[in-house]
């Protein structure tokens, strides 16, 4: 049993201190007490109409719906009856589990447009995570920029760019992008800066922590970065992009956690349809179909959402 809660500590050490750092800040807002019920929820208006369906992976305890390609695979993790996580893609009823060999526990995070990459990362014998690139069934190492730590690769496209986050020595978190074999570091200026999404144009959504320790999402063009904040949200996760441009995030506002859309410049609202959970969007494609999680923490469930 210590075996499996160091293991679930150390997959998701970076899910958990950005869960804290946001919670801290929720329960400070709280004390305020009745300044938020005046306080307007994120991405009020205007409104779509989503259509949500529960992932079954069968032997799960928990499962994140990750990515989606442009054929409807989608990609994700789950974790199993004794708490392993086990990557996997659900085409159809047909899920299959991706396991990387390196890996005492696998996190798939995301799928390319065509469906023939799938990123993400293990956690090595040490209690390390090491990001993947996986093609067919074989598994290629993406070890972050030099001087990484530990990394995560969270998006791939077509061409084979990928996206993800490193840790340096001094325990700093940068973006990184990775083109042809050579690493960039993608940086904001901030200590926090997570790369999560690239389409096959390759615009990148990233998400960092700012100055007052909220996090804000930023759209890189390949020359600039523009802020693409949720409006009204306390902090932004901009998690995905398709190769239209479109934009899916997880957001923190005075209600809790939900999930956004952004098409073009306008936002839409995605919530758990029973109004009573936490939802998080982390991927989309070209055919309105997005993938997430929601429930309450710690027990979520993918999801797949159209509209």
């Amino acid at each position: 049993m210590g075996y499996n809660r160091d293991l679930l500590r150390v997959c998701n050490e970076i899910r958990v201190e950005v869960r804290r750092s946001l919670m801290n800040r929720f329960s400070k807002l709280l004390l305020v007490g009745t300044a938020l019920a005046f306080m307007a929820p994120a991405v009020a208006a205007p409104t779509l109409t989503f259509k949500f369906t529960t992932l079954n992976i069968p032997g799960s305890m928990q499962a994140y719906a990750n990515g989606i390609s442009e054929a409807g695979v989608i990609a994700g993790t789950y974790f199993d009856t004794v708490g392993i996580p086990h990557g996997f893609t659900l085409k159809g009823k047909t899920v299959t589990k991706i396991d990387d060999p390196k890996g005492l526990g696998t996190f798939a995070q995301g799928i390319s447009p065509n469906g023939s990459a799938i990123v993400g990362y293990y956690i090595n014998s040490t209690g390390k995570n090491f990001g993947f690139l996986m093609k067919g069934k074989k598994f290629t190492d993406v070890l972050g920029p030099k001087g990484a730590f530990t990394d995560i690769a969270y998006g791939v496209n077509d061409g084979g760019e990928v996206v993800g986050l490193y840790v340096n020595s001094a325990s700093k978190k940068q973006g990184f992008r990775l083109l042809n074999g050579k690493y960039t570091t993608m940086d904001i200026g901030s200590s926090f800066t997570s790369a999560q999404g690239v389409n096959n144009s390759g615009d990148i959504v990233l998400y960092w922590a700012d100055s007052g320790g909220n996090f804000e999402s930023s759209l890189y063009n390949g020359k600039t970065y523009k802020t693409i904040n949720v409006p009204g949200a306390l902090s932004s996760f901009a998690w995905g992009i398709n190769n239209a441009g479109d934009v899916v995030y997880w957001f923190v506002d005075s209600t809790g956690y939900h999930g956004a859309l952004r098409l073009g410049s306008k936002y839409y609202s995605l919530n758990d349809p029973k109004g009573v959970a936490e939802t998080y969007g982390y991927g989309l494609n070209d055919h309105r179909q997005i993938v997430g999680s929601y429930g309450l923490s710690p027990h979520l469930n993918g999801y797949e959402a159209t509209y």
